[in-house]
């Protein structure tokens, strides 16, 4: 029985991997790529300083891989951030992210590049079947309708850390410095040609996930205060709630007072209005300062990240 003809393998695509302990993963995630990257494509490991020894890992795995990097980023600057290293580092006319993990199967990789036909920029790969718990799944679909609402994000519902897109998008954010960054908002200002595939997907190996529920609600944070005015926007209709009931319970002691009731009843509701409102003051305050923040920040030119060193580079 003849043997079986070897698939294509898959040219001039880079694969960009931000790693966060992920040193128990990493040799089976560069096995598997050598298996479906032919040897014009190449793999960007980004190091996201994780403490453990995921270097070392990534060291071994591109030592006779001509094609293959590693970057070493100087503190831990989150996962897009690590991203935005690798991406633009990529010399491929093509990218793909993808996790550490093993969740994102290399193999899907050419389902994505097929994918990205010609009259698609971006091209997101959709799990046939959700992996997270309901708790993740449910923050999740509360990210993406907020992308969509206040970030005008459109293809906010096809979003995910496995992506396909042309390299020649970066350009749109090529100049992008900022300590707080969102991939798929860079990308969707670059784009509006999205398409989505759907893929297989696989239980995590080992350990648990570094992107938590509480990562990607910071997250979510970060890149609705970064990108857009919305929480300004939102202090201000509720100040003009609470300006209106404060009309209102004016008028209402006003009147009362007119009718010859000098003592007005309602002073448990007075209390709790005027607390209401004390409490509101600071979340007001709290929002404006977090902007101003992030104004300090950027003035002072905070980086993305720092690049502490590169391996692979000179090959």
């Amino acid at each position: 029985m003849p043997s079986p003809i070897p698939p294509l393998r898959i040219e001039m695509v880079t694969v960009v991997i931000p790693v966060y302990r992920a040193e128990n993963t990493l040799h089976e995630l560069g096995q598997r790529l050598d298996q479906v990257l032919g040897d014009s494509s190449e793999v960007i490991f980004v190091d996201d300083v994780g403490g453990d020894g995921s270097w070392k890992v990534i060291e071994s795995i591109i030592a006779d891989k001509p094609h293959w990097r590693g970057v070493q980023l100087g503190r831990n600057s989150g996962q897009h951030a690590a991203i935005l290293a690798g991406i633009r580092r990529a010399r491929c006319p093509i990218v793909v992210t993808m996790d550490d993990d093993l969740q994102h199967l290399p193999e899907e990789i050419p389902t994505l590049v097929e994918a990205l036909t010609d009259d698609l920029d971006l091209v997101y790969g959709t799990p046939v079947e959700e992996e997270h718990g309901a708790a993740r799944s449910l923050a999740s679909r509360g990210v993406k309708w907020m992308m969509r609402r206040t970030l005008a994000v459109e293809h906010a519902e096809r979003i995910g850390a496995f992506r396909c897109f042309r390299t020649n998008v970066r350009d749109a954010f090529s100049e992008v410095n900022d300590p707080y960054v969102s991939i798929d908002v860079l990308l969707s200002w670059g784009t509006g040609r999205v398409g989505s595939v759907a893929v297989d997907m696989a239980t995590r190996e080992s350990g648990t996930s570094g992107y938590t529920l509480t990562k990607l609600i910071r997250h979510t944070f970060d890149m609705v205060t970064g990108y857009s005015a919305a929480p300004l926007r939102l202090v201000a209709y509720v100040g003009l709630l609470l300006g209106l009931l404060g009309f209102g319970s004016l008028t209402y002691v006003l009147v009362r007072f007119i009718l010859g009731e000098s003592t007005v009843p309602g002073f448990t509701f007075l209390a709790s209005l005027l607390s209401l409102v004390g409490g509101i003051q600071m979340i007001a305050i709290a929002v404006i300062g977090e902007y101003l923040g992030r104004v300090h920040f950027r003035a002072m030119r905070r980086p993305s990240y720092h690049v502490r060193r590169v391996i692979g580079d000179d090959r």
